[in-house]
This record gives structure tokens, sequence and C-alpha cells, in this order.
């Protein structure tokens, strides 16, 4: 798409096209940095906070509990009479501490964030994921390696509704490079703290080497995207009639047959016609966001569900892998399915994601049945079903956000993008609720 508004008449078509073939380029890659970014302190930062846990040979309730977090089983609890190969604590514990403070400031922020410009929203988001880092790397107590995850989960909540209400101002399309980004945070962020630990770094020094993410973050977004004219950087948008004749001059004129492609040139200037929505105007499209919210938090629920309530009671003795190596597979392997269909956005687009719901819900039941009556008889069909758990999430995610974005109006769509990604989340969280008891329950056979 071309971002070339006010470029004159006379100037060759070969000029403005590649102008606008190197903008759509510089902020494709730039949101998908901005994915990366955002989600890759949240996804080290927990494996992280528990090797640092270890190294402080603390073995209280609370390390126990984030031992159970960060997606490495330890072995048969001897203990344990449990039919099942327990953890004394689920997973889906943490998983709770992990995301509430993501949830809380995505079910408050939409209503008031706005007043806030966004070059000090990123702004925080380096600083809270910086000092997560830094937190964890000097950790000398439990308490501050868990406030270090605090940290990175506040700036992961803001980061995520700040950057998707970001969206609306570029080309539709970016909402592809964001998810991508997003998925592909969890595997580079694994594989690349692995590797590093692996080549014999210390968990704390590796962790002071990945403060360069939140730069890149930081880089990203003032250097590497192409902000659309009179975009509010440092002030909020007030003075709603001054931008408005300002871009009213820029926009094209209305074209039915290729009103979707208008609209992809920008967003901006659109939301100050009448000023910031009231409080009421927001509640209004929140009920009609229902429709979108819903399906998302189900598949999520389902998702986690399964990723810290059953993965962790799927243990196949005769199987070459160990209890704790089977589990880190499970979830490498699901979070490739992520990657994958969160960058599907470019070739397939998919608006029944109630669809994607109804059949992540039939992969939660499938396998809550196989943990009671434990009739899979390998690893490598539960390798399977996980990865394709991971197609089903991430496709739900990119898919909603990509038809709030087309189907909410101009002046409605930043709100409604910020808002709903609370989806996820309440997803998650009511998931682990309901996976601590599961656990409790199949632990106590």
């Amino acid at each position: 798409m071309d971002y070339t508004d006010g470029i004159s008449d006379q100037e060759p078509i070969v000029t403005s096209n590649s102008r606008g073939r190197d903008s759509f380029w510089r902020n494709l890659s730039g949101f998908w940095l901005l994915g990366l970014c955002n989600n890759f302190a949240y996804v080290v930062m927990l494996s992280a906070a528990h090797d640092i846990l270890k190294q402080q040979e603390t073995h209280n309730t609370t390390t126990n509990t984030l031992s159970a977090s960060l997606n490495q089983p330890e072995g048969r609890n001897n203990s344990n009479s449990s039919l099942y190969d327990c953890n004394p604590v689920s997973t889906a514990a943490v998983l709770l501490a992990d995301i509430l403070p993501t949830l809380l400031i995505k079910l408050a922020a939409p209503f008031f964030i706005h007043k806030c410009p966004y070059g000090f929203r990123v702004l925080l988001c380096v600083a809270t994921a910086t000092s997560s880092f830094l937190l964890v790397s000097f950790s000398t107590t439990v308490g501050m390696s868990i406030l270090g995850v605090i940290f990175a989960s506040v700036s992961a909540g803001l980061g995520e509704l700040s950057f998707l209400s970001l969206t609306v101002f570029f080309d539709r399309t970016v909402v592809g490079g964001w998810g991508s980004g997003t998925g592909g945070a969890g595997v580079v962020g694994a594989l690349l703290y692995s590797a590093l630990t692996q080549a014999g770094l210390s968990p704390r020094v590796t962790l002071r080497i990945m403060l360069v993410v939140p730069a890149v973050m930081a880089v990203s977004y003032f250097f590497l995207l192409e902000f659309p004219p009179y975009f509010p950087q440092w002030q909020s948008r007030k003075r709603e009639g001054l931008l408005h004749d300002k871009n009213s001059q820029e926009r094209r004129p209305p074209m039915t047959e290729q009103e979707e492609e208008e609209d992809n040139v920008s967003a901006f200037g659109d939301p100050a016609v009448a000023g910031d929505l009231t409080c009421r105007e927001k509640l209004v499209v929140l009920r009609g966001l229902l429709k979108f919210i819903i399906p998302l938090s189900v598949v999520y629920f389902a998702e986690y569900f399964i990723n810290q309530g059953l993965l962790e009671l799927l243990f196949f003795p005769d199987y070459h892998l160990s209890h704790a190596e089977q589990y880190r597979w499970y979830q490498t392997l699901y979070q490739i399915g992520v990657f994958f269909s969160r960058s599907s956005l470019f070739c397939l687009k998919f608006r029944k994601v109630w669809i994607l719901s109804v059949l992540q819900c039939v992969n939660a039941v499938l396998l809550s049945v196989a943990v009671y009556y434990q009739f899979l008889p390998t690893a490598a069909i539960v390798f399977a079903i996980v990865a394709y758990e991971g197609l089903l999430g991430g496709a739900a995610y990119v898919n909603t956000f990509y038809f709030i974005s087309k189907d909410t109006g101009s002046r409605e769509r930043e709100f409604a993008m910020s808002a709903a990604s609370v989806g996820d989340s309440f997803g998650i969280a009511l998931s682990g609720l309901t996976a601590i008891p599961l656990h409790n329950y199949f632990c106590s056979l």
C-alpha cells in the first residue's frame, strides 16, 4: 500500500510507488519486531527466574510454584502416591500470577490510556521490560525474582493493547506483522535462552545480554516505523478540530468499490472527527465486540487448560524421552504451531473464529479423556495434537484482530483494538482457575 499522500502529481509514478513499497515494508517489519520484543521478555523471564531461584537454593513453596510454572516438570515426586507423575503444585498456579497483571491492565487501560501519548507508552514498556531483566538477573530473594516476572507481565500487557491500537494508523496488513512477531517470540525466546545457557553462560549473564531486546523495541518504534502525518507522538489528541482540518485535505474521497483499499491507507484523523469516545459509547462498542471477544476467550481457555492443566499429566514412561523432555517438547511444538498460524494472515483469512473455538474445545475434551483413561499409546500423538492446538490458537488471534480492524468504524477502531485484547487474557486466567482443581483431582487418584 502507498503512504505517499501529499506528494506532487508531477513526481514520477515510479518514485511514488517506490516510496510506498519502502514504507510498507518498513512498517511491516517494524510491527513484526515490536511483536517479537513485546512478548520476548515475558517468555524468557519465566525460564530465567526458575534458573536464578535454583542458584539461590531456595526450596520454599514459592520456589516450587515457580518451578512448576516454568514448563520444566521435575521427576516423579517420591512422596507422591498418585497414579500420575505430578508436581506438588499445578503449573496453573503461577500462570495466574503471570497473567493477572496483564488482565488488570487490559480491563482498565482502554478507558483512559488514550490520554497517554504513544511515545510515552512505548517508553514505559521499554522501562518495565528492562527492569524485569535487571531485577531477575540481580535477584537475591524469591520476592525480587517474582517482581521481575510481574514487570515483564506489565510490559507485555501494556504493549499488546498499545501496539494493537496503534495499527489503526497504518495499513491493515501490519496486524499480520504484529501477530507473526508475537508468535515468533515464543520460539526465538526459548531457543535463544537455551542456546546461550547451553553454551556455558550463566542465567544472570544471559539475562543481561538480553537487555538488547528492549532497546530493539525502542529502535523499531522510533526509527523504523513511518508514521502518518500529524501522528500524536508526544501529546494526546485534544485539538480534534485542528487535526481534522489538516487530515480532511489528505483523506481520499469515498469510493464504494474500493472502500477497503481507501481505509487501508490510513485511519488517522478519523478518530478525531467527533472527539474522544464517551464512556457510554465505549460500553456500546464493547457490547459489539463480544462476538469477537467471546470466541477468542474460549480458544485461549481451552488452549491453556490443555497447556497448564493437562500436558504435565500426559507422561509416557516407556517413551525414549524423560518426563521433563516430553513436556519441553510439548511446549516447543505448541510455540511452533502458534508462530506459523500467527503468520498465516498474509495468505489466509478466516472470519468464523467460533469454529476454531469449537475445535480447540474438542482438543481439550480429547486430552482430558486421555489423561483420565490413559489410552494414548505414545507421546508422538500428543506432539501432533499440541502442534495442531497451537495452529488453532494463533489463527484465532490474528483473524480476530484483523476482522475487528476491518469491521469497526474509524472512530471506534483504536479503542476496539485495545479493548478486545482482554479476550485472550481473560480466557487464560479462567483456565488457570479451572486447571488448579483439575490438577489436584488427578493427583489425588
